[in-house]
């Protein structure tokens, strides 16, 4: 196991966060158009997703930092490979959803994103558990947000 880093810390949840606002940057003004659509039940309000986005991004960056300083080579490299995947899938969803208003695309990537933070907290937990679990509020979180995303699909047409 590698020496605990604080900068190397920081530094892995800076590379989250800057996904998430990347990927929000580019999706556009989204809180306009968010109240423009009919919302599924139990739709939260538009505020609410930059505070839980910040903070399952945070504890994204936290975990995979916690994989990355173990020294198990071969299950620490498919954990990253599964963190980077799922980083990459949850980057395109915002652009897709709300740039380019592919409902369809955006849902079927919604579903496709629980699906692979699932992968990806079973390869953490070979790897560290405390990174697994950190990323349990993720798995809940992207399951509901499948669950908006295929509820606005629906209703939207």
């Amino acid at each position: 196991m590698k020496k605990w880093s604080w900068t190397e810390m920081l530094i892995s949840v800076v590379l989250a966060e800057l996904v998430g606002g990347l990927s929000a940057l580019l999706a556009g003004n989204y809180s306009a158009f968010y109240r423009e659509i009919v919302q599924p039940p139990f739709s939260p309000p538009g505020a609410v997703f930059p505070v839980v986005w910040a903070i399952l991004y945070a504890l994204m960056g936290i975990s995979s930092y916690l994989v990355w300083r173990e020294d198990m080579l071969n299950p620490r490299s498919r954990a990253l490979t599964a963190y980077a995947v799922q980083l990459a899938v949850n980057f395109s969803w915002s652009i897709l959803f709300f740039r380019f208003r592919a409902f369809t695309a955006a849902a079927a990537t919604a579903v496709l994103l629980a699906v692979l933070v699932l992968w990806m907290i079973l390869r953490f937990a070979k790897v560290s558990r405390p990174a697994a679990w950190l990323n349990l509020p993720y798995l809940l979180w992207s399951s509901f947000a499948a669950y908006l995303a295929v509820g606005v699909r629906l209703l939207n047409r």
